[in-house]
Parts: C-alpha cells; structure tokens; sequence
C-alpha cells in the first residue's frame, strides 16, 4: 500500500471525525486527493466502518470477557456460513454484548469471544449460552478484565496501532 495511503488510514484511525481539509493538511496533500483516496480505500474494503471509541465504564460496563472455546467437531465451510447467519439473525433481533467471536489457535482452543458486560452475573448467562450452543465444547476458559479497575497499562485504542502503520514499508509501486 503505497505511502499516502498508510497516513490516510493511520489519520483517521486517531479521529475519523476530521474533514478531507483537515486531513489533507496533516498528511501533506490536496484535498480532493484525500476525497478520492478516501473513496478507493472504502470501495477496495481497506476502510471497513467509521466508529468511536466510548468510554465502556460510562456506558454501564464493568467486565471484559475473553472467552476461550473450541468447536466439537470440524464443520463444513456451509455449515459455518449457515452459523454466521443464524448469528447475524439473532444480532438483529437482540443486540449482543459480544463484540467479537473468531476461530484461531492457542492454549488449546480453537476460537475466542470478546465481549462487554455491565456486571459478573451477565457475563455468567453468557458462558451458559455458549455451553448450549450445539457447535461448541462445553469447556471454556475465559481471561476477566474488571474496567473499574484504576490502573490501566494500555487502554482500549487504536491510536498506537495507527503510528506503527506508518513504519509498515510501502507494499505498492
């Protein structure tokens, strides 16, 4: 990915908020070509969504979950995308606290689910929930972080992550 790019996606992971003019101004380039770089990263699915980053304690949440899970079996990618749907059905019905759910590989399991909670009770219905779901083992592991906590190493942003896409080399000639 070429070099302006990186600046761009990197600018407005910080602030997303600000307008092309601004943007043009911190990068070093003309606004239109921010608005039409702006436009390809949309169209080329390198920009995904514009969002905040709320302060999750303000919100009512007093947990994050990381919850470790494995699938009992191996399923067919048919059989994924058919989950994927029932998911995204039930998203729309009842807006989740989950945040996250995806396969990986690590301490034994073979996914992980990232999720809010307001307290420990929500976060106890929710480990229920998985051990019912016919897809998954009923073993899980789960990493607790308590917000409320009032020392914090590193909070929730992506701000770091912008400043290392700017030691990233240009992909792109």
């Amino acid at each position: 990915m070429k070099d302006v790019k990186l600046r761009l996606i990197s600018e407005l992971m910080k602030n997303s908020r600000r307008s092309d003019r601004e943007l043009a101004r911190a990068i070093g380039v003309s606004q239109p070509t921010i608005t039409r770089l702006r436009a390809k990263l949309e169209g080329e699915g390198n920009i995904l969504e514009y969002t905040v980053m709320p302060n999750f304690v303000k919100l009512g949440y007093h947990l994050f979950a990381l919850t470790f899970i494995n699938m009992k079996t191996a399923i067919s990618p048919e059989e994924a995308d058919k989950v994927r749907q029932i998911a995204q059905e039930l998203a729309k019905k009842a807006p989740s606290n989950i945040v996250v759910i995806e396969r990986g590989m690590g301490l034994g399991y073979t996914g992980v689910v990232g999720s809010f909670h307001k307290d420990y009770a929500s976060y106890a219905e929710l480990i229920e929930e998985i051990k019912r779901s016919p897809h998954l083992e009923s073993k899980t592991e789960s990493f607790l972080i308590n917000l409320d906590d009032k020392i914090h190493y590193r909070h929730l942003t992506f701000r770091t992550l912008a400043e290392h896409l700017l030691t990233l080399k240009s992909t792109e000639k």
